[in-house]
């Protein structure tokens, strides 16, 4: 059964920023030789990686809205330099932009049951996406998106 994650995506001001990151996260590793990918280093191993890693995706918040997702491809663990054990989440080249819904803030990140992850915006048959985003936001907010 797929499941997925919801994070808050600190230092992005907008859908844009996360997805500038996240290019030039992908051609690092394209230089490096490696696949294209991002990555997000957290302290907390998710228990449920077999589940997470069965189709699922990190959902971001960006300004007080879920934004967009990324398809997890791997979770590693590893020690860092201070000795303390920490979690690589490898995340796909692809920021897919989700239905706004609005999110209050919390610190690290959580599990998200998929009735209850908001759907792609290009699989919505509108033309959603052609929006500015922050009209969407503003939308969102008002509960008519």
């Amino acid at each position: 059964m797929t499941l997925h994650l919801i994070k808050l995506c600190v230092g992005a001001e907008s859908l844009e920023d996360l997805r500038q990151w996240v290019a030039e996260r992908s051609l690092t590793a394209i230089a490096a030789g490696l696949e294209p990918h991002s990555s997000h280093v957290t302290r907390m191993v998710p228990k449920r990686a077999e589940e997470l890693l069965d189709g699922g995706s990190l959902y971001w918040i960006i300004k007080g809205q879920v934004a967009a997702r990324q398809r997890l491809l791997d979770i590693k663990t590893f020690t860092g330099g201070d000795g303390i054990s920490r979690c690589e989440l490898i995340l796909g080249p692809e920021v897919v932009e989700v239905a706004p819904a609005p999110r209050r803030p919390f610190q690290g990140w959580r599990y998200l049951e998929p009735d209850a992850a908001p759907r792609d915006l290009n699989a919505s048959g509108a033309d959603i996406e052609d929006m500015p985003e922050d009209l969407r936001r503003e939308l969102a907010e008002l509960g008519l998106l």
